[in-house]
């Protein structure tokens, strides 16, 4: 089964930052990275977002949805929102 606070924690050491780094760039604070890590505590639609956004890679694959850190950025959707019909 998909561990969020083990794969929050693989993708910030690939970052080689240490939880209060992290948890200062975000905006959050150290306890609620290492709450989120630990299995304590689920990160709020917003800190998925900001999550996200910081290590550039999508929510699906922040939550476990694809391997691919690619796939459904928001950043790709933009451009799609843009184009539909108002």
């Amino acid at each position: 089964m998909f561990n969020f606070g083990t794969h929050l924690k693989e993708i910030r050491l690939s970052k080689n930052l240490t939880q209060k780094q992290l948890a200062i760039n975000i905006g959050a604070g150290e306890n609620g990275v290492q709450n989120y890590e630990l299995g304590r505590r689920k990160p709020t639609y917003d800190m998925l977002i900001v999550l996200a956004d910081y290590f550039d890679v999508s929510i699906d694959y922040l939550v476990g949805r694809t391997d691919n850190p690619d796939i459904n950025k928001s950043k790709n959707n933009k451009n799609k929102l843009n184009d539909l019909p108002v």
